[in-house]
């Protein structure tokens, strides 16, 4: 069955770097645009991230533009989201999720990783 795996998460100062993997099983990862979403407690899910299923368009948002990367290893059936110049206000549980395309909707969700960014 579709699977999606999220790691990498953990507790980091603020300033410092960290790397989201997402595992993909049970699908051709190459057919698909992989999202990366966000929530902080209180607040509503964030569209972080988006690569398309060839790797040629990404898309972040504005909060992360500049600071955040994603790419894909099809070869691995894993993406990525590397984190630069981490920040209080990134701290939320990253989900990674399955879509058609960036503009689309997910049809399949990870079970998240938590981030924390505190000194």
């Amino acid at each position: 069955q579709v699977q999606l795996v999220e790691s990498g998460g953990g507790l980091v100062q603020p300033g410092k770097s960290l790397k989201l993997s997402c595992a993909a099983s049970g699908f051709t990862l190459n057919y698909y645009a992989i999202k990366w979403f966000r929530q902080a407690p209180g607040k509503e899910r964030e569209g972080v991230s988006c690569i398309s299923s060839s790797g040629i368009t990404f898309y972040y948002a504005n909060s992360v533009k500049g600071r955040f990367t994603i790419s894909r290893e099809n070869g691995n059936n894993t993406v990525y989201l590397q984190m630069n110049s981490l920040k209080p206000e990134d701290t939320a549980v990253y989900y990674c999720a399955r879509s058609s395309r960036c503009s689309g909707a997910p049809d399949s969700w990870g079970q998240g990783t938590q981030v924390t960014v505190s000194s």
